[in-house]
Formats: C-alpha cells, structure tokens, sequence
C-alpha cells in the first residue's frame, strides 16, 4: 500500500513544503463548531494532534495501518484526557452511526485521493451520513496539481532525518490530462553511515474542475455556504493557491 511506504516521510516531507500554514485555519473552524469533530484520512496526525493540543474534541480515520502508527506516536505526546482516538477504516464505508460528529473535515486535498467517480460519491455520502443537519463539511484542495510540470528522477528535496542520517526524495511526475490525474512515482533515498535504503512507491491524485467539485458535494446532501482562496479566510478567485470549501448538510 503506497501511503504505508510513504508514512516514515510524510512529515519529513510536508515541513518542507505546506507545514503548519493550515493549522490556525481549520483550528478556527473547529472550535467555533463546538462539537466533535472527524477527521478523514487523518494520517499522522499532522492536523488532528494541535487541533486537540487547541481544545478541541477530535477523532482521525485512516486506512494506512503505518500511518495510524505515526499518528498513535504523535498523539502520545498529548495529555491522556486531550488525545484523539485514531480509527482504523475506509472513508467510504465509516464505521460510525449516523450523526455521530459536528464537524466532518477532509485538509489537505484529501478528497483528491479518490480517484474514481464511486469511491468520490461513496466518500461523500459517508461524510452526510455520520453529520446531522447544519453538521459542517470542510474540504480544503489542492488546485495546482493538473498544472503541475511533467518531469523524471529528478532530486526534488534533501535534508536530515532526527536519527542523524540524510533523506533524498527523487521524484517523476506524470499527468494524464483527459481523466485529470496526477501521478508521482517517488523514490525516498536513505543514507545512515555506509547502509543505503530506497523505498519507491507511486501517489495518484485526480482533480476535478471548482464547479463539479461544489456540484458533487451539493449532491450529496450539502449546501457550500463558502468558497475561500487562502487560510487566512479571503474569497477564491482563478488564481488561488488553495481551494477551501465549508459546506452545511442539508
């Protein structure tokens, strides 16, 4: 499974890219809900951890089994009582009852994962199913992957792991325009002393047009209420690095 390899560098990865610029946003957003609130695909807890750090009350899914790991060791550094539990499920099929959260959130172009129709509509109806009505969707998505330029093995990123060695991400990408997927084959390179291990594995994101992104979700039992361009809160336009969409179910 791709995101178990990618679990050991995810973190490493996202601090030198996005780091904690979402984080007050959707701290914000939640605590002003004050309620329960689910993370989908929660991942390392990268966003569940300083959203509970904050007050407020979380719970992640994730289907990665390695990544659940890197979030259960994450959420240890809390206080007991703060710390979210982390499910391990599929986001299209939750294995929670009806109603059972206030806030339903999907960061950091989650959604964008789902790269066919049904598990998009599958994944959607799920997040209806477990908010009751005026529960809040969040969605935050990644425009620029379909603009992304196509490259091979080229050394992307470089630095030090905490345990004193050197990470090298050599990275390809690959677009398939007509079905709207961007495909990055990667290729995490370890040097520790004289060992020396890779670990290569392939991530597919599909990105579909503002318009049919909102006419989903509206189909699927939601009202899109806001549509922002950037965390601090400012109203999208065509050029914004960063499509937010707060939603209410129906």
């Amino acid at each position: 499974m791709s995101w178990d390899l990618y679990a050991p560098f995810y973190d490493w990865e996202n601090a030198r890219t996005l780091g904690r610029r979402d984080v007050p946003f959707w701290r914000r957003v939640v605590l002003a809900e004050k309620t329960t609130a689910l993370e989908l695909g929660c991942g390392t807890g990268r966003l569940l951890a300083p959203l509970a750090r904050a007050g407020a009350t979380m719970v992640g899914v994730d289907l990665s089994a390695q990544m659940i790991a890197a979030g259960r060791a994450r959420l240890r550094r809390l206080p007991a009582a703060a710390r979210p539990a982390i499910v391990r499920g599929d986001i299209r099929a939750l294995p929670f009852r009806p109603g059972t959260f206030g806030v339903v959130l999907a960061s950091y172009g989650m959604l964008q994962s789902l790269v066919t129709d049904d598990d998009l509509e599958r994944t959607l109806a799920e997040a209806a199913r477990v908010l009751p009505r005026r529960g809040l969707f969040g969605v935050d998505l990644v425009p620029d992957l379909p603009r992304w330029q196509e490259y091979g093995s080229r050394a992307r990123l470089s630095g030090r792991t905490r345990g004193g060695g050197k990470v090298t991400l050599i990275e390809s990408v690959r677009q398939h325009r007509r079905r709207g997927l961007t495909v990055f084959d990667e290729e995490f390179i370890v040097r520790k002393g004289r060992e020396v291990t890779r670990r290569r594995f392939s991530l597919t994101f599909r990105t579909l047009p503002l318009p049919e992104t909102i006419g989903r979700i509206e189909r699927a039992g939601f009202h899109v209420e806001s549509v922002l361009g950037d965390y601090r809160g400012g109203p999208w336009d065509d050029r914004a690095d960063v499509w937010i969409l707060l939603a209410r179910r129906r």
